[in-house]
């Protein structure tokens, strides 16, 4: 049987030399392992001391053990970074958009090294990092815990599709008014569970619970009525815990 053939996992000792033409070419001197450090670079100016150092490690991916090595470094040096292969395709896109994200919170420099041709990238440069909240999102937080009656999901839920929000404890509402009372028109039915958003709740009807029903009262038909479907029948059993609390 023929042996197939596979990429060889690359070395950390491959981003060496393009990391160092990059800090040479920006005027430092570049040392290899010193200390615990992959790289250091120095800037030496003529008849001055040296400037603080800059510090690189290197790892063939992100990993947790690349962000604890440049935190520890950051003892050295505010000028950390971590270097790693450029890989291709969304999923290292991805990887690098989350794990820039890491960095900028960490204060940690991030090197990208293309290793086919060995073109280096500095998408970011060490910097204290400075949260900024944002105001609409807290506002939103802060809505949906104070409109969410009792604590019905448990912290830590890996499946979020069934996720009990405010605006599923409404729609919930109107599903049991409509279970209980049958066709009914949206603005009596948002009168009588003290839901404004009724109408909205079963017009867009997300999951599936809501129809509008055809009914003619003196050969006129009457709008705004609104029935249950079948999926609304079996979430009034699967939500019947739910209910119990609202």
């Amino acid at each position: 049987m023929p042996k197939t053939s596979s990429t060889p996992k690359p070395k950390e000792t491959e981003l060496y030399v393009p990391v160092k033409a990059l800090l040479e070419g920006l005027g430092y001197e570049v040392k290899g392992e010193v200390g615990k450090a992959d790289i250091v670079a120095v800037r030496i100016p003529e008849n001055g001391e040296p400037e603080d150092p800059v510090v690189v490690e290197l790892k063939t991916g992100f990993s947790l053990s690349l962000f604890h090595q440049g935190i520890d470094r950051q003892k050295l040096t505010d000028d950390v970074y971590i270097a790693v292969p450029r890989g291709t395709g969304k999923p290292f896109l991805k990887a690098l958009k989350n794990n820039k994200n890491l960095c900028r919170r960490l204060g940690l420099g991030l090197i990208t090294v293309r290793l086919k041709d060995g073109f280096t990238e500095v998408h970011l440069d060490p910097a204290p990092y400075q949260p900024r909240q944002s105001k609409i999102k807290k506002s939103r937080l802060l809505r949906e815990f104070m409109n969410r009656v009792g604590d019905p999901n448990e912290g830590g839920a890996a499946r979020r599709t069934n996720i009990i929000t405010a605006y599923r404890q409404d729609a919930l509402r109107c599903l049991r008014y409509l279970h209980e009372h049958g066709p009914t028109k949206a603005a009596i039915i948002a009168k009588s569970v003290d839901v404004t958003r009724a109408r909205t709740i079963m017009a867009a009807d997300h999951y599936g619970w809501f129809e509008r029903v055809h009914i003619e009262r003196d050969g006129k038909p009457l709008l705004g009525i609104y029935g249950i479907t079948p999926k609304g029948e079996l979430a009034m059993v699967e939500f019947k815990d739910v209910l119990k609390g609202i």
